[in-house]
Order: C-alpha cells, then structure tokens, then sequence
C-alpha cells in the first residue's frame, strides 16, 4: 500500500498504528456491541497492547484519530488482495460507537480512498457488510459504492450449541475510480 506518514482532514488524521493507542482501541474493542457485525470477541487490554504492536509494524490497518482530542476513534483495514495483479484492495472499518453519527466515517474513508486512487495503481476497491447492518451499507452508498450483490450464508462468525456453523449473508460492494469522478 501507498500510504504516507498521515493524511489529514479538517477533523482527522489517517495515520499508522502507535504502540501507545492500545488504550483508545481498547475502548471500543473491548465493547460487546462492537462485534454485533464483526467476527470476534470484546478483547483485553493485554489483547489490544498486542495487536497495537502487531499493526504499528505492518501497514493494513490504519488509525483514525481525532486532531482536537489526540484520540484514536477508529481503524480502516485497507490491503491488496490476491490476485495481486487485478490491483482490486479490500476496505473494512471499526469506529468507536461514542464517535458514530458525526461523519468520522464518512470524513476518513473518503479521503483515504480518493488518496489512494490518486497515488495508487489501484483498479477497483472492494467492500463487505451485513445486509442487518444499514449503517455501514449506507455509507458504502454515501461513499459512491455499488452494491454488486448478496452472498447467501457464505460466512459464519459463531457456532450453535451443536458447534454447527451460524451461516450469515453478505453485501459485496465495489467502488471503480471513475465511480468517483
């Protein structure tokens, strides 16, 4: 990925993980209600000192931080998949719930992706929600992407009481650069 040091909006900064945001990571990491259309579970702040130092090293998750409160609020995953010669990257996002409804979201992916289009060989850029999730597919939308269609049950994040998989639908959505023109 092509990313300098930090991008900046009026608001924010799209910068490299730190070492030391384990505490705001933790914050909404930590939240059950975070994993309500995420895989996973609340982590500890053993788990996000781990990971802070995992993503400080490598360049697939990017922080978001608030400049007027020096606060990390939120991450966007972005990374080339493979084939890596289609020049397609995947795009996912966590924001801290108390900084939700203001346009955080909407502010950084923005910004990111009209960054990476201008800077980068990339040909298209590639999204994944639950259809119960209208906040995120509704900023897929804001954000000029196409829904392309649903994959029925081609996920699961949990098992039943049986260990059987819980299979979920996804949205796949996609954002071309002349979508963005």
């Amino acid at each position: 990925m092509n990313i300098k040091p930090v991008i900046t909006t009026e608001r924010l900064k799209i910068r490299k993980f730190r070492e030391n945001d384990y505490t705001d990571l933790y914050e909404y990491l930590s939240d059950k209600q975070t994993y309500k259309y995420e895989p996973g579970k609340p982590i500890t702040i053993e788990e996000a000192k781990k990971l802070c130092t995992e993503r400080a090293k490598g360049q697939m998750f990017l922080a978001v931080e608030l400049k007027a409160e020096h606060k990390m609020i939120g991450h966007i995953y972005f990374n080339k998949i493979e084939p890596q010669n289609l020049l397609i990257y995947e795009i996912g996002y966590i924001f801290n719930k108390k900084y939700q409804g203001q346009g955080f979201a909407t502010e950084a992916i923005q910004k990111l992706i009209t960054y990476q289009f201008s800077k980068s060989d990339i040909h298209k850029i590639t999204a994944h929600c639950s259809p119960k999730n209208i906040k995120s597919w509704k900023l897929l939308k804001r954000l000029k992407f196409k829904r392309e269609g649903k994959l029925r049950k081609n996920i699961f994040f949990n098992k039943d009481k049986n260990n059987n998989p819980i299979w979920l639908d996804t949205y796949e959505y996609g954002l071309l650069k002349e979508d963005i023109k």
